[in-house]
């Protein structure tokens, strides 16, 4: 009895391997994009991490654009994803500072609110690097 299950799980794929989220093959072996999340909505910002860690992104959350700025500053993530009131400040300060200038931003709102919308511009954005 017990060969038969065995059997079928050794007959399934591996998937451990397998790249997923924002990994590409070509990625070392356990590299994830790291993404800024900020956002002033903090039930929000939760959902957009949950999503991103779900699908194996590192991500690394922000309330506010000070807060934002200084986690850019620090960690230099792949992208920023931004949902804040204050987006054109976000922007300003990131333009203004050479060593994060260069980190793309993807601004949301309500109209973007699907999150498979948000992953493939997200995916898309990061393979564009």
């Amino acid at each position: 009895m017990t060969a038969e299950p065995e059997k079928e799980r050794r007959a399934s794929q591996d998937r451990r391997h397998t790249p997923r989220g924002g990994r590409r093959p070509e990625d070392p072996q356990g590299y994830s994009p790291l993404v800024l999340v900020a956002d002033d909505d903090a039930s929000n910002g939760a959902r957009c991490v949950a999503i991103l860690s779900r699908l194996r992104f590192a991500v690394a959350p922000a309330h506010t654009v000070e807060e934002a700025i200084k986690v850019a500053q620090s960690l230099h993530p792949n992208l920023i994803v931004a949902r804040l009131q204050d987006e054109a400040g976000l922007r300003k300060q990131l333009a203004s500072d050479p060593a994060i200038r260069d980190i793309p931003l993807i601004a949301l709102n309500d109209d973007n609110d699907a999150p498979q919308l948000m992953i493939e511009e997200i995916r898309r954005v990061l393979r564009a690097k």
